[in-house]
């Protein structure tokens, strides 16, 4: 019996028991569908993270000030501003490292006109904007002789300036920090949310100096909240955290048995860490939603049994006219080859939909691949061989003389 008159049988079978064919196919669309809707969503959600991560740059360090004591008085971190701006400019010149930038930050008050809004202020360095790989979307950027002036000018983040200004252009526009008059020298294009889920657009950056002389003023002078480094590799990344440890408890006067008045922290560890627990949420996921699929597996093998049951007499007259056992195994491995593929297809679908209502509904990301719709399909016809065999094979294994007695 030829191959194309099996396919013909086993397509003719199929269309005979359109309920029973129907049903069947319901576990497998549900099935494919969820894998591809939970596969969607995590790939989505690793997406979102590895956004956040390459927003914050790359191999960076943060230095803050550590725990201090005074006396039987104990702060926490940060407690007491400890780092300098020559402690940054020393930082600059180890070999592992090829910028840093001091910042100096608070909240205040923003007015433009009948406007108002209240945002994080932040003194930075020119060079905190290649740092943070951070582009313009309109005007210029600080400048050198901004810093050393210790000029009132301010680049504004998106999500301020939407809130300042609605659709006008604030470059060349005047603004009031505490009352004062700033600037608005350009406006930095959108970041998004940060790790710790923080609007990054909502924000305004002016010069370091005039933070510290004009905005917030300082405990001590010179003295910053934050130093942000560089590392020039994610290799020397280690090396460079190593590099600065040793040089700041020499300049800070620190000896083994006292406590450090700073900590450093490896973003690239903490980035690492949330790339990891979102591939894990990605394949956790996944393995919850093929089981989906083995559902729908168990299904067909059970409705292909109760067919071979039915069908007893039938498999016993094709034998008696010729069939030989290849064919019967063949034809219903077939059957249930037809039940996963179209089954399959029709999930795909349904679950790309799914993913789409997802991300309109929920407001987030969902990525939907090649490779992850080819794997859910090679994933339900796979099902449909493994579980349509054991049905296929009772199947063959008839003996016609029992098979047409059968009633």
């Amino acid at each position: 019996m030829s191959l194309l008159a099996i396919i013909g049988e086993a397509l003719r079978a199929l269309r005979l028991n359109r309920l029973r064919t129907g049903l069947t196919m319901l576990g497998m669309i549900i099935g494919v569908a969820a894998v591809v809707l939970m596969l969607a969503v995590g790939q989505g959600a690793q997406t979102t993270v590895n956004q956040a991560i390459a927003s914050m740059g790359s191999n960076l360090l943060i230095v803050v000030p550590g725990a201090t004591s005074s006396g039987a008085l104990r702060s926490g971190s940060g407690g007491v501003q400890t780092l300098t701006i020559s402690d940054a400019q020393a930082i600059a010149g180890l070999t592992s490292i090829k910028t840093t930038v001091p910042l100096i930050t608070g909240t205040a008050q923003l007015n433009y006109g009948a406007n108002n809004w209240s945002t994080v202020i932040t003194g930075v360095t020119p060079d905190y904007f290649e740092l943070r790989d951070w582009a313009m979307e309109s005007g210029t950027t600080l400048s050198d002789a901004n810093l050393r002036a210790a000029m009132r000018v301010a680049l504004l983040g998106m999500t301020a300036a939407r809130n300042l200004f609605g659709e006008e252009d604030p470059t060349g526009k005047t603004i009031r920090i505490k009352n004062s008059p700033f600037l608005v020298v350009g406006v930095l294009t959108a970041k998004g949310q940060s790790l710790d889920g923080r609007d990054q657009d909502d924000s305004v950056f002016i010069p370091i100096t005039t933070g510290q002389r004009q905005v917030f003023g300082t405990q001590f002078p010179g003295s910053v909240q934050f130093i942000m480094a560089q590392a020039r590799s994610a290799e020397v990344m280690e090396e460079a955290e190593a590099e600065i440890n040793r040089l700041l408890h020499q300049r800070h006067r620190i000896t083994d048995s006292m406590e450090n008045d700073f900590t450093v922290r490896n973003l690239a560890a903490l980035a690492a860490v949330a790339t990891g627990a979102a591939k894990v949420m990605s394949l956790m996921l996944g393995a919850i939603a093929s089981v989906s699929l083995l559902v729908g597996g168990i299904g067909i093998m059970n409705i292909m049994l109760v067919s071979v049951t039915e069908r007893t007499r039938e498999i016993g007259i094709r034998m008696a006219i010729g069939a030989n056992r290849r064919a019967i195994l063949t034809q219903f491995l077939l059957e249930a080859l037809v039940i996963c593929i179209l089954g399959g297809l029709a999930g795909i679908a349904i679950g790309i939909g799914g993913a789409w209502a997802v991300s309109r509904a929920a407001d987030m990301v969902v990525v939907i691949t090649f490779g992850m719709v080819a794997l859910a399909f090679a994933f339900a016809s796979g099902v449909g061989i493994f579980f349509g065999f054991y049905p296929a094979r009772k199947a063959a294994a008839l003996k016609p003389v029992e098979a047409l007695r059968y009633e």
